[in-house]
């Protein structure tokens, strides 16, 4: 509160506004990794999803604290049960409920994305084992927290982008493997996730859509290379993918994606 002068009026008071919350969760992409990080730090970096979609927030919540308590490679499992770092409470899950219930009704709306690290390896064969470990674990993830966070706290997810896209600019058998880690991984992943999400009354802000992941049909230009798939070019630009050694290929997107990540969750929770 702003120390009011001697014999000044009551309408010259400011009173600074309480802080409102914004809490992330989840895995590397919550916590802004790329290869360009400090390794000692797991590669994390300030320009995350997060990060950037605390700052477009801020705009209309100027009063907003961003709280990130997702750790690099977390698992449904492991934000469950720990083991990957230690938190105050216990696992990442335990430690958000913790935070929700001592700042219930300040916590404007809190963002997630686990999963894809349950595939016990990044090869189709293991999608159905990752997948069901998913289903186990998902839902009472987000029914913990939608108890502590109350039917007014916004929960919102997100589909996944396909990195390995860039491999399309190898030829035609990086073309092959580029259509088959989009329809036969990326597709079913998101697909499952949007039921998962859809079950438990919440939304997903549209990754997949913003990256045009599965559009192979409409062509762009992509610097030094010339005409290609919108979604090759997206995935070049907006992730470490195509990125030649030592920074890539690295799955995580750049800057410029985690932008486009931070506007699709304004989409669905800034409206």
């Amino acid at each position: 509160m702003t120390r009011q002068p001697s014999g000044a009026p009551l309408a010259t008071v400011g009173v600074e506004a309480a802080p409102v919350y914004y809490l992330s969760l989840g895995d590397s992409l919550a916590t802004g990794v790329q290869p360009t990080g400090a390794e000692e730090w797991q590669f994390r970096t300030d320009e995350g999803y997060a990060d950037q979609l605390a700052t477009i927030a801020q705009r209309s919540l100027p009063n907003l604290r961003t709280l990130k308590l997702g750790y690099p490679g977390e698992s449904t499992a492991t934000m469950i049960g720990g083991g990957l770092t230690t938190y105050p409470h216990g696992s990442q899950l335990d430690e958000a409920v913790a935070f929700l219930r001592g700042h219930r009704e300040s916590v404007v709306f809190v963002t997630i994305d686990v999963g894809l690290n349950d595939l016990p390896e990044y090869v189709l064969e293991a999608i159905p084992a990752g997948m069901a470990n998913v289903s186990r674990n998902l839902p009472g993830i987000l029914q913990t927290l939608q108890e502590a966070a109350g039917p007014r706290t916004p929960i919102v997810g997100m589909t996944i982008y396909d990195s390995l896209l860039p491999h399309w600019l190898e030829g035609p058998l990086g073309q092959e493997l580029a259509r088959v880690s989009v329809w036969d991984a990326v597709v079913p992943i998101n697909a499952h996730f949007r039921e998962i999400y859809r079950a438990a009354g919440l939304q997903l802000a549209d990754v997949e859509g913003a990256f045009a992941t599965t559009d192979f049909d409409t062509e762009v230009e992509l610097a030094d290379v010339g005409t290609v798939p919108v979604n090759v070019a997206r995935a070049c630009e907006w992730t470490w993918g195509g990125a030649p050694p030592p920074l890539g290929p690295d799955l995580h997107a750049n800057a410029s994606g985690y932008r486009v990540i931070a506007e699709a969750f304004a989409k669905v929770l800034l409206v």
